[in-house]
């Protein structure tokens, strides 16, 4: 990967009214499940890599330690990094999409940088995506908490105001740097029952795409996520009725969750995902 400074590259200018899809791997990423939802969409909006940032600035390799791949003349050393990747969305609308590993140092640099590179690129909205550990039972949807501290973004989206207090990782700082530079940004936190928070998590995967779908207004190739989404499932329920304890628990967490579910928020599920099936109709 090339190691550059985002004011020399010129694939960042020109783009068409772009939105950008930030997601990073480590504390802010529970199952990777939202490390994944920015892969899916790297992988299916056609991206290519503008730039990468340099890990010896940001990144502690006895921490995150660099990887061996390859074999023979294609034997080579990965080092960790965070990459930043142009694309198409569906409706021809450009992306941009920043993916790598939580900093270990210089998160105000680093966070600088990035910021600089989506001002150049044009970007008035970020999406940053992460994943929480919650006590959320498999079996029901992943719920994904949607926010925003810019009002007018609220209010238009209906979204939550962003009122969070506490410790925060790395999408929390960009999101200060992006406010602070005008860039609107929207949080999208899916909530990873914590039993099974080994990697992959692709019902929480696609939890995340389907809320994109629905802020985005447009369809996006899921692939085969719904599917892989049913088999973890699967899974974890075959995992749960060998274990008389962890079936008792995952049944208290179904009863919680059903008794402080209100009847309207079904309703909203309902409705959500028959606008989806009708956006997808529309573009076959």
């Amino acid at each position: 990967m090339a190691d550059e400074n985002p004011s020399q590259i010129s694939g960042l200018r020109g783009l068409t009214d772009p939105v950008a899809f930030v997601a990073f791997g480590g504390w802010n990423d529970a199952g990777s499940a939202a490390s994944q939802t920015v892969e899916h969409l790297a992988e299916t909006c056609d991206t290519s890599q503008a730039f990468s940032l340099d890990p010896d600035d940001f990144y502690d390799y006895q921490v995150n330690r660099p990887e061996v791949r390859g074999s023979g003349e294609t034997r080579r050393i990965a080092w960790p990094t965070t990459e930043i990747r142009v694309g198409k969305l569906p409706n021809g609308r450009d992306l941009v999409i920043i993916q790598g590993l939580e900093p270990n140092f210089r998160w105000r640099q680093f966070c600088q940088l990035l910021t600089s590179a989506l001002r150049s690129a044009g970007v008035q909205r970020v999406y940053l995506v992460g994943a929480l550990l919650a006590d959320h039972p498999h079996t029901r949807p992943i719920p994904v908490s949607a926010s925003s501290g810019d009002p007018t973004v609220a209010e238009e989206l209906g979204l939550e105001a962003n009122t969070y207090e506490g410790p925060t990782g790395i999408l929390g700082i960009l999101n200060d740097h992006l406010d602070k530079v005008g860039i609107e940004t929207i949080s999208l936190w899916a909530a990873i029952p914590h039993y099974v928070s080994s990697p992959p998590s692709p019902k929480g995967t696609l939890a995340l795409l389907n809320r994109l779908e629905d802020l985005l207004d447009l369809s996006l190739d899921l692939g085969d996520l719904p599917e892989l989404a049913r088999a973890w499932e699967r899974g974890v329920n075959e995992l749960a009725a060998d274990d008389t304890e962890v079936a008792e628990y995952v049944e208290a967490l179904e009863q919680q969750r059903d008794e402080s579910e209100l009847p309207e928020a079904s309703g909203d599920a309902i409705a959500a995902e028959f606008e989806r099936y009708l956006r997808r109709r529309r573009q076959q």
